[in-house]
């Protein structure tokens, strides 16, 4: 067992060793959650033509310059513009067009008057509004101007993001993939959420439970059935999921015990140590045939913390984004909280009104129930063996 190591130092080591993946070219759906790998410009302007923004007449604005309802203007109206006719219209004073949403305004047309201030007409129409030029026309490159850089590397790619390089004309983006993470929990006494339970034995919630935190960390998590505690077959696991994963993850196994397989199956590739946090004081991280393998503690709340203060900020390096914890800031303490001086400690919190916290009274490294009420974790730094209430300190809220 290594030297206590702090919690930078511990994670430091763990990102001098992880690398960005390799950028990939995905077509638009596929590469929803990943990590834009270039700039994306916009090879035409946005909209690409002067277009109506409403259902209506196109006009030119002098015409009905002075329409009301009390003396509205009639205008013959000679021809139809629907949204994605290709053919060129014009109009001259003294005409107007029907123009549908989205489809381009003739020549000689400066203004739209919606066809709610008309009587619909076809042939001809009565208009009861004046409007000024330029009314309810989308103006071409009024969004996006041409060779404009529309989005950075580095952004993720959510519902608005596939929409805007599809916008531009893109039909395939190059990216970084999602980290796919694989999950495994340790124990003999683990079994499947569902199933029936003996004296001694427990439901797996670490797994899903971590699982479940790579998806919000931007990964794709695999789920594999909890290992019984044999290091054989432990090692055999790992290795066998090294073929599809970016990274493992592992939960269990790694502290004191007699049977502390994790750190048995391993010892020699990884480095196994001691942190001074809590809850995670023991942890391991390495390489396997090049693969970042994680082990964390079997505690759930123990499990869940380490994976936020280490793990999500490697699987964000290798998103190529900055290695940050999850939303950081700042909140006022709601009660005085004591803490192992020398240990930096992680507290489940409840944020509640006035930008104020108020720490959870369970906090024990296994109690789920004030893990899963929690919205934060405050955070206490090592030199501090006490914190008053009206204190301020550094929280991260949680996902």
């Amino acid at each position: 067992m290594s030297p206590v190591r702090t919690v930078d130092e511990h994670l430091a080591a763990i990102l001098a060793a992880v690398r960005p993946l390799t950028p990939l070219d995905l077509a638009l759906l596929e590469a929803e959650g990943t990590i834009l790998a270039e700039p994306v410009a916009a090879p035409v302007p946005l909209p690409p033509f002067d277009n109506s923004a409403m259902d209506g007449y196109a006009v030119v604005a002098a015409d009905v310059a002075g329409a009301t309802e009390q003396t509205p203007v009639t205008l013959p109206v000679v021809g139809d513009v629907a949204a994605g006719d290709t053919g060129v219209s014009a109009i001259a004073s003294g005409m107007c067009t029907r123009i549908m949403t989205g489809a381009p305004v003739p020549a000689g047309a400066d203004a739209v008057v919606p066809v709610e201030w008309t009587d619909g007409g076809i042939v001809s129409v009565r208009i009861d509004r004046s409007v000024p030029p330029g009314h309810y026309i989308r103006r071409a490159g009024e969004d996006v101007a041409e060779g404009q850089v529309v989005l950075e590397p580095g952004v993720r790619l959510g519902a608005p993001q596939i929409g805007m390089l599809a916008a531009v004309g893109r039909a395939r983006v190059r990216v970084r993939p999602r980290p796919r993470v694989v999950v495994l929990s340790t124990g003999d006494e683990l079994r499947e959420p569902g199933s029936p339970l003996a004296p001694g034995q427990i439901w797996d919630s670490n797994s899903f439970m971590i699982t479940a935190a790579v998806h919000e960390a931007g990964g794709v998590g695999f789920r594999h059935s909890a290992l019984v505690d044999a290091p054989e077959k432990v090692l055999a696991a790992l290795r066998e999921q090294l073929t599809r994963a970016d990274a493992v993850i592992t939960t269990g196994g790694v502290s004191m015990g007699a049977r502390d397989v994790v750190k048995e199956a391993l010892a020699g590739t990884l480095t196994f140590t001691k942190v001074a946090m809590r809850p995670g004081k023991p942890q391991g991280f390495g390489l396997l045939d090049g693969v970042p393998v994680f082990t964390l503690p079997g505690n759930p709340v123990s499990a869940y913390v380490s994976f936020q203060v280490f793990v999500r900020p490697a699987l964000r390096a290798m998103q190529g984004l900055p290695p940050e914890p999850p939303s950081a800031g700042t909140a006022v303490l709601a009660e005085p909280v004591r803490s192992p001086r020398g240990l930096r400690h992680y507290l489940r919190g409840r944020l509640t009104g006035g930008g104020a916290v108020t720490p959870a009274s369970a906090q024990g490294s296994h109690q789920m129930g004030a893990l899963a009420a929690a919205d934060a974790l405050i955070v206490v730094p090592e030199e501090r063996e006490h914190m008053a209430a009206g204190e301020e300190v550094e929280i991260w809220r949680l996902p």
